[in-house]
């Protein structure tokens, strides 16, 4: 009690000189329509300011709540996306896979398009890896080509990818053979040139001449007759003596491989056991 009645003594002045103040502005405001609608103005002023202030504080404290719905609007529009890309991805195959002129005499060939995701064209043994594997149907020892002639051979497949002996591979010899005159040799690539390979042991009485077309000679599962390989650039002198040796121009640009075809043979079982059959133990 007496710590209030010190206050008062010690403040009151200033208290009442505030109360005046008030009465004082209150009569002014309320009796002079001029200073009324002025103190109205004020007012709408201040609150305004105090109500955008207010809101600028919510608006931030909500910024977490927005944010994470646009994440998820954005997850959304993502596999949207993603849906429609795979649509199109989808039809693009079955267009080029129609594109692919079937001839009658290949009716036994099936095509699995897909799409290359890692080679090189560098190294001495080069591999290319393909993102269909066995079950898309791909085995090893499938033949793979692209719109403009070989590119490979399956080695190893995995259920959703598979890696292809790529042409530019000293390892892999593929049949091929001159168009125009049918004389038969060996494709090998001698690490020289990745847009360049050896069509090896042409026999010495084979003709040839530069331009003209190399395509797989047929004689394995992996490719059928006439794939287009590449074209004659000229006869690699002092390569053998016995046997010719033409440096052969390839078809396909290794450095743009994108999408590819698979070949299934469908009658491959059937001449795989053909040729392993025994013809001394079935004549006894």
């Amino acid at each position: 009690m007496q710590n209030l009645i010190r206050f008062l003594i010690k403040y009151g002045t200033w208290m009442l000189f505030i109360l005046y103040v008030l009465i004082s502005c209150s009569l002014l405001f309320n009796n002079n329509p001029y200073q009324h609608s002025v103190f109205l103005t004020s007012a709408n002023s201040v609150s305004t300011g105090v109500y955008n202030a207010s809101n600028s504080v919510t608006s931030y404290f909500n910024l977490r709540d927005i944010n994470e719905d646009l994440q998820r609007n954005n997850a959304d529009l993502e596999l949207q996306l993603l849906s429609l890309k795979a649509e199109l991805r989808k039809y693009r195959e079955q267009e080029y896979a129609d594109s692919v002129p079937v001839d009658s005499a290949l009716s036994r060939y099936k095509f699995v398009i897909a799409h290359v995701i890692n080679q090189t064209t560098t190294r001495p043994h080069n591999y290319i890896t393909i993102e269909k594997g066995s079950l898309d149907g791909i085995q090893p020892e499938m033949g793979v080509v692209d719109q403009n002639g070989v590119v490979g051979i399956v080695n190893v497949t995995g259920p959703h990818s598979a890696r292809v002996i790529s042409l530019l591979n000293n390892n892999l010899r593929i049949s091929c053979k001159i168009k125009r005159s049918q004389q038969v040799g060996s494709l090998v690539w001698d690490g020289r040139n990745s847009q360049e390979a050896v069509l090896e042991e042409l026999p010495r009485h084979a003709t040839f001449s530069k331009g003209d077309t190399v395509v797989t000679s047929g004689y394995s599962t992996a490719f059928p007759e006439g794939v287009p390989v590449g074209v004659v650039l000229g006869l690699m002198k002092d390569y053998d003596e016995n046997f010719y040796a033409l440096r052969i121009k390839l078809f396909t640009d290794f450095s743009t491989l994108s999408t590819v075809r698979v070949i299934s043979d469908g009658m491959k079982s059937e001449l795989e056991n053909l040729e392993q059959q025994d013809p001394e133990k079935e004549s006894e």
